[in-house]
């Protein structure tokens, strides 16, 4: 009797365990395994090439697997993924130097089936980063090959800006500093232990406000989808009449680095685990994406809010929206329509890029659409987007998106 009594008791705390535990799965048509898949690390170090010609790849958000000399003057610089099978979109960062000033060419290569998809971003001592000029770059089919004149001072080169979780932290805490609207939590843990950050932001009570939720690096090297949000997130936070009639209606869940174990990694595309976690939007196999959900639904649920609208920051090779097609029944069927026109007539020359599909894959818009009936976009910026001209678009887009959801 004293067995089964025990028995019950401990089903029970079982059961409200996993209850307790356990997020709302979202059903999506194609199910994607998530199931975490084993990761090859880079072997880090400085390639000496006849203590002549130096590379190395021992920083965060590095990518360098092999560099070697072909003949003179002519290197190669060998990079792989961190695991297979992964989208052609093959990303690049190392630090180059030499012993004394040498003009040397470096061949990129990658395992078969891949190809070279960045320009590369250069940067030496304090100055800022800046595309190499197409003048040093000679591409033909699979093959690119750039010219550079080293010297013992470092030159980086990288697909894109390295832009790190130390760097991502350092970028929000002054942002928000002073701010005490401003909420800067944390939602738990990755694999490696790194911080999942959230900055919970509104004013006044929470109670009853529809929520806004901002993501951007679930692909580490989608750094210019970041620039966007930074911006995007630097306009909300602005002390002005828009911003103020904004946060008395809504609260706002940004979330600045989905994936930083990725980050630091150096991945292409995936987080520690070998995943994609932009397509863990169902299952929440991952930890980022479960801790993730699971906060913004207890919040949701504790404070009665309604999830109203999605915008997860990425990059891709063109400026373009990745929207829902079923906008009828959602909770605002006319704000994509009206935020789009309103871009269109405040950015000069600007035309938006939309590309409508419903999500069969579980992608966090998709998420925001089939879990909420909330509006959910995906919000591009392309790879060579001029750095200026991103400023402009991350600005305006916030500041439109405040002005349409301020009208409901």
């Amino acid at each position: 009797m004293k067995f089964q009594f025990k028995y019950i008791v401990f089903s029970i705390v079982i059961f409200l365990f996993f209850k307790c535990n356990s997020v709302k799965r979202v059903p999506f048509e194609n199910i994607v395994d998530t199931n975490s898949k084993k990761i090859t690390l880079q072997d880090k170090k400085v390639f000496s090439i006849e203590k002549e010609v130096f590379a190395s790849n021992k920083f965060n958000g590095a990518r360098l697997s092999d560099f070697f000399k072909e003949n003179d003057s002519l290197f190669t610089a060998f990079v792989e993924p961190e695991n297979t099978p992964i989208n052609n979109s093959a990303y690049y960062s190392f630090k180059l130097w030499s012993s004394q000033p040498k003009t040397i060419y470096v061949k990129f290569t990658y395992p078969k089936g891949f190809k070279h998809r960045y320009v590369p971003k250069l940067k030496r001592n304090s100055e800022n980063w800046k595309s190499l000029d197409s003048s040093l770059i000679y591409k033909r089919d699979s093959l690119f090959i750039m010219k550079l004149d080293l010297s013992k001072d470092t030159t980086w080169v990288s697909a894109q800006e390295v832009v790190t979780v130390k760097d991502t932290e350092k970028w929000y805490k002054t942002l928000i500093r002073s701010k005490n609207y401003v909420h800067l939590k944390s939602v738990g843990k990755t694999k490696l232990g790194r911080n999942l950050p959230v900055l919970d932001i509104f004013k006044g009570t929470k109670e009853n406000k529809p929520i806004v939720v901002l993501l951007t690096r679930q692909h580490p090297p989608e750094v210019t989808g970041f620039f966007a949000y930074q911006e995007f997130l630097k306009s909300i936070l602005k002390e002005n009449n828009l911003t103020e009639t904004f946060f008395t209606k809504y609260r706002v869940l940004a979330f600045p680095i989905v994936n930083p174990d990725g980050v630091d990694l150096g991945h292409w595309r995936h987080n520690a685990n070998g995943v994609d976690t932009n397509r863990d939007w169902s299952q929440y196999r991952q930890s980022e994406i479960k801790q993730i959900v699971r906060f913004i639904l207890k919040e949701s649920k504790k404070f009665k809010s309604k999830i109203v609208l999605g915008l997860d920051f990425h990059s891709t090779y063109e400026d373009v929206f990745y929207t829902n097609k079923i906008k009828e029944g959602t909770v605002f069927p006319d704000f994509i329509k009206s935020w789009f026109a309103a871009l269109e007539k405040e950015i000069p020359n600007y035309k938006v890029n939309e590309k409508p599909g419903n999500s069969k894959k579980p992608v966090s818009k998709g998420w925001f659409l089939y879990g909420h009936n909330a509006v959910g976009i995906t919000y591009e910026i392309g790879d060579e987007t001029p750095r200026e001209r991103i400023k402009l678009i991350g600005k305006v887009t916030a500041e439109e998106m405040m002005k349409v959801l301020n009208k409901y």
